[in-house]
């Protein structure tokens, strides 16, 4: 049965540093990039009009750009009109603000949608006088970061307190997973705000291909895809290959191939390949276009997704859409999409010891999955019916839309309470 409509809008949407324009692949540009691109895409299918505001990063790009999706882009003008590392941005958000509350006055939005934190505290100075609400999604919190990478940790010191103003200040927040709720709970901010929305999949385009499933007569293959960070526990992937002898692992992100040599973690990952003796069965791919992400995907047997802390984590969902079964670190988002027995299996977020010896509990998922074709078939079609049930774009535009009307009839949030 057909959804109902919610009315039309106009929607700004706020993205420092996370342009809908962005090519993938860049330090600052992933998930978030794909989030605002598609979410806007869809919110525009639904009859809205959307805007979004990102930072100049290139002076040969005009003040506005119309996606042919129908998706109004526009550039601002705050710090130089060239790539700036996220972390190095907040000097520049003053003048960010002041270009959004200037627009704002003219023609106001219904609504402002805004992402990461930065986004979030321009949006809040801008909207201050204006009544216009303002719904945050966080996409990774400082609390989060500097639990995992103490001093490695780059984020601004004021980051933690400002999020917790956004938060304060925003009349609602969608959190992408049930964990990150917990998180801003913890926070301090208030539960009857906070809407849980997850990120989506191109379910068209993460699809199973027939052509690359067939897996008779050949090792079982293991893959791994995302940046090229020591959080993401691909050496956990490749210490576990010394205990499974019939398989092999493909690791898929990072720099080019022709960059790969050198690249630090690519060196760190080599070595410890060699130190576990498999060098013959780790293939590092380097970056893959995301056309032939389906198809690598396909061909897997499993798609091991092991990073140490994940804030959602969209590796495991293109996987199952893909129809391949995932074993996840249970961390963040991963503890809501992957769920264990049915599409695939959650492992602690660490190993038992450090070493080239093999996690036993990593080991034992993996060699248990492996040696039962007919439950791998199995998750695998669950997960695919997962992932059309839940996190197709469609489904995140519908209730995304249901939070901001939610917004736009909610009370304006207290000046006591910002």
């Amino acid at each position: 049965m057909r959804q109902p409509s919610f009315l039309h809008r106009r929607i700004a949407m706020v993205s420092e540093h996370a342009s809908p324009l962005a090519a993938l692949g860049g330090a600052d540009a992933g998930g978030q990039n794909v989030y605002v691109a598609r979410l806007a895409e869809h919110l525009v299918r639904r009859g809205h009009e959307v805007t979004v505001y990102t930072r100049r990063d290139d002076p040969r790009l005009p003040p506005l750009v119309t996606t042919p999706e129908g998706v109004r882009v526009a550039l601002v003008d705050a710090g130089p009109p060239s790539s700036v590392p996220k972390d190095e941005l907040l000097p520049h958000i003053p003048a960010f603000a002041a270009r959004l509350h200037r627009d704002f006055s003219l023609r106001p939005p219904h609504l402002v949608h805004t992402h990461f934190w930065m986004s979030g505290l321009a949006a809040v100075a801008a909207t201050r006088t204006l009544n216009v609400p303002v719904v945050h999604t966080y996409h990774a919190l400082g609390t989060v970061k500097r639990r995992h990478q103490g001093e490695a940790d780059t984020s601004p010191a004021q980051r933690e307190s400002i999020e917790t103003t956004v938060g304060l200040s925003a009349r609602h927040l969608l959190a992408t997973c049930a964990d990150e709720v917990r998180e801003l709970l913890a926070m301090g901010l208030p539960p009857e705000r906070i809407t849980v929305v997850p990120c989506g999949v191109d379910t068209g385009h993460f699809a199973p291909r027939p052509e690359d499933t067939a897996r008779s007569g050949r090792p079982a293959t293991l893959l791994s895809v995302g940046r090229l960070v020591p959080r993401k526990g691909f050496d956990r992937a490749i210490r576990a290959l010394r205990e499974l002898p019939g398989a092999r692992l493909v690791i898929a992100g990072g720099p080019p191939d022709g960059e790969l040599a050198a690249d630090p973690e690519a060196e760190r990952l080599r070595k410890v390949a060699a130190e576990c003796g498999v060098t013959d069965r780790v293939t590092l791919l380097g970056a893959v276009r995301h056309a032939d992400m389906p198809a690598l995907m396909s061909r897997a047997d499993l798609v091991l997704s092991l990073p140490r802390y994940e804030p959602f984590g969209i590796v495991p969902v293109e996987a199952m859409a893909c129809g391949t079964p995932v074993v996840a670190t249970a961390v963040g988002g991963q503890l809501d999409t992957v769920v264990d027995q049915v599409t695939g299996a959650h492992v602690p977020p660490t190993a038992d010891h450090e070493g080239t010896g093999g996690d036993p509990r990593l080991v034992s998922a993996v060699r248990s999955l492996l040696a039962d074709p007919g439950r791998l078939r199995r998750l695998g079609v669950a997960g695919r019916r997962r992932a059309l049930d839940l996190y197709t774009w469609e489904r995140v535009a519908h209730d995304a839309s249901r939070v901001y009307e939610l917004a736009v009839k909610t009370s304006p949030v207290p000046e006591a309470a910002r």
